[in-house]
């Protein structure tokens, strides 16, 4: 792990060799974040309630989605890169390593400005939590943990997922977006409002549901069994598909050549 550290500390020190820039990028990201925020709350001026869900419960949901989106990207997003790091050569280098390839594709990529959209999800969940009307208990404060780090876990399975489709096409695919990023705009809504279908697919294809809409309901009394509780951590079986298809890739990938 000594050798991942060493990756982290260059990666921060190079991105703070310009300071302005990168409190600039941070702060851009915190403030444009806020959009989403703002949007519910104009819709939720004008409406009482969307789906039987209200304005607090909503914004709980939204904030839960938006912490572990972002998280998810902290070390995900290091996956944008993936494109380039194929074609130029650089993965071949990655590959002749004792070292996690994975791993050393993510550490010296990580965007540290992300913590701009992070820092807002904190707000956005403090000012939501005592909003929301539940009425918190070990169990629930257990629920609510599992949502935001088995949804963080997920969203990074999207992003290798996505790296995972370059081995194959040379370029990443931009439709993948619509369950990374797009997932983060849908998910300011309980799943339950776009339909039974769209439900559906999101529980047993993407399984995003299973962090956001059902153990919400489990934190909202609409359902008691703890089976709810532990929904989270069966989205966490969302990984293996991911991870086997980048390894799938990896044996079929051949190098660029010098």
């Amino acid at each position: 792990m000594r050798l991942y550290f060493s990756y982290i500390a260059i990666n921060l020190k190079s991105q703070m060799q310009y300071k302005m820039s990168f409190f600039l990028t941070a702060l851009g990201q915190f403030i444009t974040a806020f959009t989403s925020f703002f949007g519910l709350y104009f819709i939720f001026s004008r409406i009482s309630a969307v789906d039987d869900f209200t304005f607090g419960q909503v914004l709980l949901c939204f904030a839960v989605v938006m912490m572990a989106f972002s998280l998810g990207e902290m070390l995900g997003g290091s996956f944008s890169v993936f494109p380039r790091l194929l074609g130029n050569g650089e993965f071949d280098r990655a590959l002749v390593r004792p070292r996690s390839v994975i791993l050393q594709v993510l550490f010296p990529h990580m965007d540290f400005a992300r913590i701009g959209i992070t820092a807002q999800a904190v707000l956005v969940l403090c000012y939501a939590i005592p909003l929301s009307g539940v009425i918190w208990s070990w169990q629930k404060i257990l629920t609510l943990a599992l949502m935001i780090l088995c949804g963080s876990a997920l969203f990074f399975g999207l992003f290798l997922l996505q790296a995972a489709f370059c081995f194959f096409t040379v370029e990443d695919l931009s439709f993948l977006n619509l369950f990374t990023y797009g997932s983060r705009q849908f998910g300011r809504y309980p799943f339950s409002v776009y339909g039974k279908g769209v439900l559906h697919i999101l529980t047993f294809i993407i399984p995003l549901a299973l962090f956001q809409y059902y153990p919400l309901l489990y934190l909202l009394d609409r359902e008691h069994s703890p089976f709810y509780m532990l929904l989270p951590l069966a989205a966490l079986l969302f990984l293996l598909p991911c991870y086997a298809l980048f390894r799938f890739g990896m044996s079929r990938y051949k190098s660029v050549g010098s």
